[in-house]
């Protein structure tokens, strides 16, 4: 592709993505396996809202983020995954500028969503197991909706504010990028203008989106771990722990693969260890929530069992 020209300058309109492979044998291997991992965590997410919805008991505020949760994880893989499976279909990958940007735009928006989220979840266990007696007030429907909310104007600022600053950067000279999707770190790599001023808003984004999420759960769970330390009964102890152990393994799966991606700000420069980076962050975290939430869990389980085989709820 030959850039176009603007006076006595060029623009890229459009980018190569090199993916995951150039081996044209590997791909259709590739192909598969994302595609039943994509089928995997849209029907696993959709499973999880269904049993939300049709069973009673699981009409409290932590499923109602949990519910939330599936959604961003539909939206996630879906902005990522199914362009990555055409280009993996005609084994060459061209995404115009404008598209570029909108999954950029939508990514950093759905991720953004999820990290507070899982702050917002992180609340409701802190109030649920440490504040028992005012939790039904504390998380009414209206703080509910009004949590969320935020979630998602804080992110849609930081998203917005990282796609028109990546608008404004020249992209004159190479337009292939070593990823399989339209990420920060390889579009800084291909500008042909300054990077300061993003460098220092992706840092800024960075602690908004990941360090104070980071540190309200963590100040969070150090006073749940301190309540359910006190309780006595070793069953008690066990029921509280394990209402937050799913949590805190997505926590750890989500966090732990961010901060690893985005973190590292003093290199812009993509490699094959990022893409795998990536793969865990844009589709095994989504695909294994499904799992997490259900595995010790009874009640998602029955009402997994109830969306699959049709059968009522208890009334």
């Amino acid at each position: 592709m030959e850039p176009a020209d603007l006076g006595n300058k060029t623009k890229v309109n459009e980018f190569i993505l090199l993916g995951l492979t150039e081996n044209v044998g590997l791909q259709s291997i590739l192909f598969v396996v994302f595609f039943f991992a994509y089928i995997v965590t849209v029907g696993g997410n959709f499973s999880i809202l269904a049993a939300i919805f049709v069973e009673s008991k699981l009409h409290t505020p932590m499923y109602y983020f949990l519910g939330n949760l599936s959604l961003l994880d539909i939206g996630c893989i879906t902005v990522t995954v199914p362009p990555m499976l055409v280009c993996l279909l005609v084994h060459h990958c061209r995404i115009p500028y404008a598209a570029c940007l909108s999954q950029l735009f939508f990514f950093h928006l759905l991720a953004g969503v999820d990290c507070h989220l899982l702050t917002a979840m992180a609340y409701d266990r802190y109030l649920a197991i440490c504040q028992p007696l005012t939790y039904s007030t504390r998380m009414s429907h209206e703080v509910q909706g009004a949590l969320v909310g935020i979630c998602c104007t804080v992110s849609f600022i930081n998203a917005l504010t990282h796609t028109v600053a990546v608008s404004v950067l020249d992209f004159c000279g190479p337009n292939v990028l070593n990823h399989f999707y339209c990420d920060l770190p390889p579009l800084f790599q291909l500008s042909c203008s300054s990077i300061h001023l993003n460098g220092k808003l992706l840092f800024v984004g960075a602690t908004f989106m990941g360090v104070i999420p980071m540190i309200f759960i963590s100040v969070s769970y150090a006073h749940v771990a301190a309540a359910v330390l006190r309780i006595r009964s070793a069953e008690g102890r066990k029921k509280a722990f394990s209402t937050c152990g799913s949590h805190l393994t997505v926590v750890c799966i989500f966090y732990g693969t961010g901060f690893f991606s985005y973190m590292r700000l003093s290199s812009v420069s993509t490699s094959d260890k990022d893409k795998g980076i990536g793969i865990l962050n844009t589709i095994l975290s989504p695909m294994l929530n499904p799992v997490i939430y259900s595995l010790r869990n009874p009640d998602v389980q029955g009402a997994l069992k109830r969306v699959l085989t049709g059968k009522r709820p208890p009334s």
